[in-house]
């Protein structure tokens, strides 16, 4: 299946950006979600479109096209803990500051191509992962800030995840942002908070802190995480669901916030009062 098959809002907003003036494809760009292949998929197809020299059709098999699709384009290069790592730098577990240092060098020289610098981590089976402040540590991250801030011509920098809250805010400011939904089969449990929780965009503001409250007495047999990541699945099967309604991905966004809040340590309450009162309008 073509990724325009499976993506089509995606694809069809890329397409657009980069066939007009009017919405510009923006030059720092944050993929999240849990489905990270399919965010490096994505991520390819955005550097074979620009640097693709025929008729950007699917099926083009024009050598940069070839490259892209092979790994091997010159500039469309792919930085993780193992990917792209100089000869000098022993980092195993972390995109390093040596690499951040060799994307600055290779900005110095000009290029026939647009370049597309890909954030990620892998995984001990070499699979895609995601970003997070361990692998992607702040250090790394702020000295790239300059140049994802106000980047040459031709340069676009992009970065996966499975939460915005797992890359630093500097980073996450600095890029526009875009969910990108699992198209595997997956068992999103949210047992959790069913019968509480269940159709909660019906729900009246004036019941609002009454389901806050039960949220919140799943305390008693749950961990908040374990309670927050069963309503994000929960939004998820909805959102698989009913693609267009692009307004739970805004939700997904504020159970992520959530999900930040509880690890800082705030009390249940009102993390579940804050997080009812952006849900239920």
């Amino acid at each position: 299946m073509l990724l325009s098959d499976k993506y089509p809002f995606l694809t069809n907003y890329f397409t657009l950006a980069l066939s007009t003036d009017t919405h510009p494809l923006p030059q720092s760009i944050l993929f999240y979600g849990n489905d990270l292949e399919a965010q490096y998929l994505i991520s390819k197809e955005i550097a074979r479109l620009l640097n693709c020299k025929n008729d950007k059709s699917d099926n083009c098999e024009c050598l940069d096209c070839k490259w892209i699709r092979e790994g091997t384009h010159p500039a469309v290069m792919t930085f993780s803990r193992i990917d792209n790592k100089p000869e000098d730098d022993d980092s195993k577990t972390v995109i390093s500051i040596k690499q951040s240092a060799m994307i600055k060098e290779s900005l110095m020289s000009a290029s026939e191509f647009h370049r597309v610098f890909i954030f990620c981590d892998r995984d001990e089976n070499g699979n895609i992962a995601g970003l997070n402040q361990t692998n992607f540590q702040a250090e790394t991250a702020n000295s790239l800030l300059k140049i994802i801030e106000e980047p040459q011509p031709g340069v676009t920098f992009i970065f996966l995840a499975r939460y915005i809250s797992d890359l630093l805010p500097t980073i996450v400011s600095r890029s526009q942002c875009f969910f990108v939904p699992s198209k595997n089969i997956t068992n999103y449990n949210f047992d959790i908070i069913k019968g509480i929780f269940e159709n909660y965009w019906e729900f009246e503001r004036k019941d609002i802190f009454d389901i806050s409250q039960r949220l919140s007495d799943l305390t008693k047999d749950y961990t908040m995480i374990e309670i927050l990541q069963s309503i994000q699945n929960y939004i998820l099967n909805v959102l698989k669901a009913n693609p267009s309604r692009t307004e739970f991905i805004n939700h997904i966004r504020n159970v992520e916030e959530s999900i930040e809040q509880a690890k800082l340590g705030m009390k249940p309450i009102n993390i579940f009062d804050n997080l009812c009162l952006k849900l239920i309008t």
